[in-house]
């Protein structure tokens, strides 16, 4: 004997068994309970078809890093804290320069003459104390809000790379024998750009923010000593000729790649520059370990 079925009759959830529901999903058609279901552009679809509609999760992270415009900053701010954490673990956490960590990495003529030109690049992502990278990260933070929305993450990591090997270069030739670290002459070179940028698209020098920035901050590092002033102003000059040559409406929209060749240019001249230096200075003295068996050197 044939039955017929009630369309209209209640019937249970595909997930919740115990559950009556008179509802469907829109997409697979199965009974699901309002807990099992979310509003969709049309009707409702389950929580199994919203899964499986889902791209995967590599798809996933494209689409976040497309989408967020101060990746490179987070990632240049999660470096520079990283590279904090063996400062704390080796007593630095408060200021001390003594710390096993800076010996071994920050910018050091005697040992930059030796061989270890890693220091160039390391010496930027280290810091003196939290206070020190505090600042500096802040910063950085409110630089990147600023420009790396802008300009692209391509250029804004250029302009910092670059500004930091320009700010290297000018500690290692102004004071070669100072253990020197920070992110201050990328830091530097960043707001240098930015108030040029600013200032070629018709903003008063006093209303972009960063020159009078600036200004105070050169003001502090000539006045207060133990700041590195050949790492400020280094980068601060590196910054202001990419600025130019990338952020000029006219310039950068003619020719895009010239602040790419100019960065990789300064970069190379930086490196250079700095390893002839230190070998004038330091490529005949008597290496004489730290305590933690690092160069110094007593007789250049």
């Amino acid at each position: 004997m044939d039955t017929e079925v009630d369309p209209t009759a209640p019937t249970t959830c595909f997930h919740h068994r115990d559950r009556e529901t008179g509802r469907r999903c829109t997409r697979c058609g199965r009974p699901a309970c309002s807990d099992c279901l979310h509003p969709a552009s049309v009707g409702s679809h389950c929580w199994e078809c919203i899964r499986a509609a889902a791209p995967p999760r590599s798809e996933q992270l494209k689409r976040a890093w497309r989408g967020d415009d101060l990746l490179v900053t987070k990632a240049l701010i999660a470096v520079n804290v990283v590279m904090f954490l063996p400062t704390v673990a080796g007593g630095g956490a408060f200021g001390s320069t003594t710390a096993a960590f800076h010996e071994r990495f920050a910018l050091f003529g005697p040992a930059l003459a030796h061989g270890e030109w890693y220091r160039l690049f390391t010496s930027g992502f280290l810091h003196f104390g939290i206070i020190h990278l505090a600042m500096n990260m802040y910063i950085l933070f409110l630089l990147g809000r600023t420009l790396e929305a802008g300009i692209g993450r391509a250029r804004f990591a250029t302009i910092y790379l670059a500004s930091l090997v320009g700010g290297s270069l000018g500690a290692v030739v102004l004071s070669p024998g100072a253990l020197t670290a920070g992110a201050s002459g990328a830091v530097f070179g960043l707001a240098g750009a930015a108030t040029l940028g600013l200032s070629r698209r018709g903003v008063p020098f006093a209303a972009t923010g960063w020159g009078p920035m600036l200004l105070l901050n050169l003001v502090i590092t000539f006045s207060i000593p133990g700041i590195s002033i050949g790492g400020h102003v280094g980068g601060l000059v590196v910054g202001l000729i990419l600025g130019h040559l990338t952020l000029d409406p006219r310039l950068g929209a003619q020719r895009p790649a010239l602040g790419f060749v100019a960065a990789v240019l300064i970069v190379v001249v930086g490196v250079v520059g700095a390893f002839a230096f230190v070998q004038q200075e330091y490529g005949e003295c008597t290496p004489v370990p730290f305590a933690t068996g690092q160069y110094t050197c007593t007789n250049p």
